[in-house]
């Protein structure tokens, strides 16, 4: 068996980079280019919504309220991805130490690449806020409800590195090393062409999914409320981040700190994670919360009044047949089945307001003759 294994480990392997990144479709004008790292950023959307309706609707969402909040939040995640990788790795857009040499027009590109998580984050946070306050409801529960599908969406955008042979790591003699093509502007000078390196899209991409069912697990057991899992996917994700970060070679801004230089995007991991431990923990105090519903206070939905049984009347309805009466019935029972309180006082009440009424209509003519009859007074006449 040792042999064998030996020998596995002595086979060459490797993953290799894609030779298609996109397709062209003509029009009239030119062609329009659709890339394969924009699809894959749309397949995650697409799938990370998904989830999130399932959740979103057992939290005791309103039906559709998922794209009244996404048609904020998706756009300006994008924007915000897009302008923390700019930052985050100028030197394309404003040249080295901002001396004004990069071009400014890569920057909407974004079928290049280069779209930040923590921007995309930030800005998608406030366009899910504008969009549930619109619909009354809650932030922190969405937050809840999305924050495994965000990293689902995640696991899968990553997919969009490897086509653009992209945001890959330090060379490695690893069996799933990862192909470069040497032509690619984003090899490495210097290094020889069958160099193989870190797949850290590979890595971001696993790590993510076991996020996804870790999240998924913890949720149905603790079932975390007030934004607490959304806190809990901030910690995991920058947990890996850190290692999956420090493996990356391309460019980006360092920063000192502490007397340690490193990326950008390692110190902003570490910040975040302090600050999701410290909100998480916050928040857990107090006990376990119980389940709050998700709308604002004062935005909840107007209960239905109950609708009756067409086939039951009620005893104070006006729509009983007025040829039908009640009483003859209510002789036949037996004395123990009828209510004389509730029932036979108002209806003897009833009864004798109408035999006074009959009384008077029956004593009118005979009125109206004793006052025309010979001898009766002049003034009884004018009735007014």
């Amino acid at each position: 068996m040792q042999p064998v294994l030996h020998a596995a480990a002595m086979v060459p392997l490797s993953i290799p980079s894609p030779s298609w990144s996109g397709f062209d479709i003509p029009l009239p004008w030119g062609t329009l280019r659709i890339h394969a790292y924009a699809l894959c950023i749309l397949a995650g959307i697409i799938v990370g919504l998904w989830l999130t309706s399932v959740r979103w609707k057992r939290r005791g969402a309103p039906e559709g309220s998922l794209w009244d909040i996404a048609i904020w939040a998706i756009p300006l995640g994008i924007i915000g991805g897009r302008l923390y990788h700019v930052f985050s790795s100028p030197d394309a857009y404003f040249g080295p130490g901002f001396d004004g040499t990069g071009d400014l027009s890569l920057i909407p590109q974004i079928q290049r690449g280069g779209l930040g998580i923590w921007g995309a984050v930030v800005l998608g946070a406030f366009g899910a806020w504008i969009g549930c306050r619109r619909a009354g409801l809650k932030l922190t529960a969405f937050l809840d409800a999305a924050a495994p599908g965000l990293l689902l969406a995640q696991a899968i955008g990553r997919w969009g590195n490897w086509f653009n042979q992209e945001l890959f790591g330090a060379p490695t003699n690893l069996p799933w090393g990862l192909q470069i093509d040497p032509a690619n502007a984003n090899f490495p000078a210097g290094m020889p062409a069958d160099t193989l390196f870190h797949p850290t899209f590979l890595y971001e991409s696993l790590w993510n999914l076991l996020g996804v069912a870790l999240l998924l697990v913890l949720d149905r057991r603790f079932h975390f409320r007030r934004g607490r899992l959304f806190w809990l996917y901030a910690m995991y994700y920058t947990v890996g981040r850190v290692w999956i970060e420090a493996l990356r070679i391309d460019d980006a801004e360092q920063i000192t700190l502490f007397g340690l230089t490193t990326r950008l995007n390692v110190w902003t991991s570490i910040l975040v994670f302090l600050v999701a431990l410290v909100i998480f923990l916050l928040l857990g105090r107090g006990g376990r919360p119980v389940p709050d519903s998700p709308y604002l206070p004062g935005r909840e939905p107007k209960e239905e009044p109950a609708v009756r049984d067409g086939s039951v009347t009620s005893v104070t309805s006006h729509d009983v047949d007025p040829s039908v009466s009640d009483s003859g019935s209510r002789d036949n029972l037996p004395d123990n089945q009828s209510d004389p309180g509730h029932v036979d006082e108002p209806q003897k009440a009833a009864g004798d307001s109408v035999g006074a009424t009959q009384a008077a209509q029956e004593s009118k003519p005979a009125a109206t003759a004793a006052r025309k009859a010979p001898g009766s007074s002049p003034e009884g006449d004018d009735t007014k």
